[in-house]
């Protein structure tokens, strides 16, 4: 019996089988099965969630007999109250709680909520060129088509407004931007999302700004401009923060949404068909981490920066190997690969069984990533340079 037609293939949906696992993921599984690999694949950061936040759940679970209990599909009222306290602390917009807020297990869980609220078969949905994986498969496996905005490696991965009008169809849906990028590192201008957003709103798109990673800006603070701070484009911006870089709760999966008022219920009553809710205890650890002061913040920029200035000065020592910009924020680089090689898929895995050296193929990113690969400096420094000491010994120093 041919494969495509076995009752086991006849089991499963097109848009699963259809479905790549993501290439970070797919990389660290791999390099799971390498002793002692050196991985820069995952953007996991290495530091343990910040102490008050530990105390309070400790203290819930020993005091709150409610803490394993459902919570209402939208969130906590007291954590839905503090994402908009905190929005508007961060952008000086203020929004109801009520009616445009709700907590997710994490962005990823948040923005594929929304993606399934907005995306009929065959809308098309812009995302940058390079860009972040797992949007391009979230919009694929929503029966969307992702159209791909190049970035401009060369102007140290700005993207090209006046290239975005003929991007739009009668299809488009949405624009999914973030800031500080992943993968690139890169911080748009504000010249250039303030225009993106007022083509945006001309159109009648959605702008989705995914935002892990703005509190990891470095010497350019700035730089970085929350384009939800803008009120002239409050009802086309869907806003999404996750606890999980700048809270150390990557495990944790929790989030917010700040969303138009029209789109709430259709995300909460999917994000109930989901996941009914956002674990209670994840939400008590959410909401600690946003009333108690963010001390911790300094201190993880501090590493931060010091394993960028690392990985750059690695990298400086292999010229012959890799070119690269260096990062304006978040916690990855994005190098081109300029010694010979097939593809980034190919120069990747060669990597991991040949050095011991874990990377993300760029082609993963979008078409543009081809010829880079990805590396993650969140982790410990004995990690970046035990990947380095490898990768010199690999290709020669």
């Amino acid at each position: 019996m041919n494969q495509n037609t076995s009752p086991r293939s006849r089991l499963i949906a097109a848009r699963s089988q259809q479905l790549a696992m993501s290439a970070i993921k797919e990389m660290s599984i791999l390099s799971a099965r390498v002793p002692g690999a050196a991985s820069l694949a995952w953007g996991l950061p290495s530091f343990p969630t910040p102490a008050p936040i530990r105390a309070a759940v400790a203290r819930a679970l020993e005091d709150d007999p409610q803490i394993g209990m459902y919570a209402l599909p939208g969130g906590l009222p007291g954590l839905r109250a503090a994402a908009a306290r905190e929005h508007q602390r961060r952008t000086g917009q203020s929004v109801d709680p009520e009616s445009r807020v709700m907590i997710s297990a994490g962005k990823m869980e948040g923005l594929q909520t929304l993606l399934q609220a907005i995306i009929n078969p065959g809308d098309e949905v812009i995302v940058t060129d390079p860009g972040f994986v797992s949007h391009i498969s979230q919009i694929r496996f929503n029966g969307g088509v992702p159209v791909f905005w190049q970035m401009n490696e060369a102007n140290g991965w700005e993207l090209d407004i006046g290239s975005l009008p003929g991007l739009i169809g009668p299809r488009t849906k949405a624009i999914i931007l973030v800031t500080p990028s992943n993968p690139t590192g890169a911080i748009l201008s504000q010249a250039t999302l303030r225009a993106a957003a007022k083509i945006a709103r001309d159109h009648g798109l959605l702008i989705i700004l995914d935002d892990p990673y703005s509190h990891f800006t470095y010497e350019n603070r700035d730089r970085y401009f929350n384009l939800a701070a803008d009120p002239e484009f409050a009802d086309h911006i869907a806003y999404l923060f996750t606890f999980s870089k700048a809270y150390a709760m990557s495990g944790w999966r929790a989030g917010y949404m700040i969303v138009p008022e029209a789109l709430l219920l259709e995300v909460v009553k999917i994000h109930d068909l989901t996941m009914i809710c956002t674990p209670r205890i994840s939400q008590i650890a959410a909401l600690t981490a946003l009333e108690n002061e963010p001390a911790h913040l300094d201190s993880f920029q501090r590493v931060l920066t010091r394993r960028r200035a690392l990985i750059c000065e690695r990298l400086d020592r292999l010229p012959h190997v890799f070119r690269y910009q260096k990062p304006q924020g978040a916690y990855y680089v994005f190098p081109r690969v300029v010694t010979d090689h097939d593809n980034s898929v190919q120069f990747s895995h060669d990597l991991l069984n040949q050095a011991r050296v874990t990377v993300t193929p760029g082609s993963a990113f979008g078409p543009s990533g081809e010829h880079h690969v990805r590396m993650a400096y969140c982790v410990e420094d004995d990690a970046i340079n035990l990947a380095f000491d490898r990768l010199e010994a690999h290709f020669g120093c």
